[in-house]
C-alpha cells in the first residue's frame, strides 16, 4: 500500500502524543488511495495494552467516510511498548479480513516503526507499505 508522507506523519505524530496508551482510528480513500485519517477513542479497559474503538466515535467516522465517497482502507493502532507486530489480542480481535491493520510502533529508540497486515482467520500476512510524496 502507497501511503502519503503527510497521513504516514500524522499516525505517527499521533502515537507520540499517546506514548504510554494506544492510539486506534480509521484510515480512508478513493481509489485504495488513503486521503484521511479518523482518530477515535480507545474504550479499551487497559488502553495501555489494547485497543478498543469507540463505537460512537466509529459510526460518526464511518457515516462520514461514506458521506465523502471514501472507502476503509485500514484500521490503524499503536503499540506504545511494544514491536509494530499484531499481538495475540490483535489476530484474535480482527474482524475486517479485507482490510489493512496498521500497526505504529514506539518500541524503538529515536525511530518510530509502522507496519501493515492482512489478518484473516488469526494469520497475519505483512503488506509493503511505501510512503509517497
Amino acid at each position: 500500500m502507497q501511503i502519503s508522507r503527510k497521513i504516514a506523519n500524522q499516525l505517527l505524530h499521533w502515537a507520540q502524543c499517546s506514548p504510554n496508551t494506544e492510539i486506534c482510528g480509521l484510515l480512508a480513500g478513493i481509489n485504495n488511495q488513503p486521503t484521511r485519517c479518523y482518530l477515535i477513542k480507545n474504550v479499551a479497559e487497559n488502553p495501555q495494552q489494547r485497543f478498543l474503538l469507540d463505537p460512537a466515535g466509529q459510526i460518526d467516522a464511518m457515516r462520514t467516510l461514506r458521506e465523502q465517497h471514501e472507502q476503509l482502507l485500514a484500521i490503524f493502532h499503536s503499540h506504545p511498548h511494544a514491536p509494530a507486530s499484531p499481538s495475540a489480542t490483535d489476530l484474535e480481535s480482527a474482524l475486517y479480513p479485507d482490510v489493512l491493520n496498521l500497526i505504529i510502533s514506539l518500541n524503538t529508540k529515536g525511530l518510530l516503526e509502522m507496519r501493515g497486515f492482512i489478518i484473516n482467520n488469526k494469520i497475519a500476512e505483512e503488506i509493503a507499505l511505501t510512503l509517497i510524496e
